[in-house]
């Protein structure tokens, strides 16, 4: 998981897990990394919103994210509601304005997955991931900054 900001620029490589670990099962650390970086960096992030996709929706996962002191604002999981009260009230607190920008991190992640190093990680060693992603994260965000297209 990768800290960004509402632009796409990469703040931070977060938690590194290979390829086979779902984001899921890392979140309770991501978080705990997330909170402790921004600790480092001087960065309050108490009150700011957390946009995941549909995979995350669960109460816990909306618990442990308040529990940081972050706002959770994740994507419904509709899990085959077809009634239109139920889906409406899925929706009820959804926050569609703030996650309107997270194509931003989408994004950034379709960047990412260019480097095919990135895409394809199966290293053993943590540093090694690390390191690539720190090479692949630079890239990104001088792309970010210097390509005004």
């Amino acid at each position: 998981m990768t800290l960004t900001d509402n632009h796409g620029f990469i703040i931070g490589p977060i938690t590194l897990k290979p390829v086979n670990a779902h984001d899921t099962t890392i979140l309770p650390e991501a978080l705990s990394d997330i909170i402790a970086f921004s600790k480092r960096i001087g960065m309050d992030l108490c009150g700011s919103a957390l946009t995941l996709d549909s995979a995350f929706d669960s109460k816990v996962n909306h618990k442990l994210i308040r529990g940081h002191g972050l706002r959770p604002v994740i994507y419904p999981n509709r899990r085959n509601a077809k009634e239109p009260i139920v889906i409406a009230r899925k929706f009820r607190w959804f926050d569609k304005r703030i996650y309107k920008d997270r194509y931003k991190v989408e994004r950034t992640f379709g960047w990412q997955d260019t480097y095919r190093r990135l895409a394809l990680s199966y290293d053993k060693l943590k540093e090694t991931r690390l390191g690539f992603r720190h090479l692949a994260y630079s890239m990104i965000n001088f792309r970010i900054t210097f390509n005004h297209s």
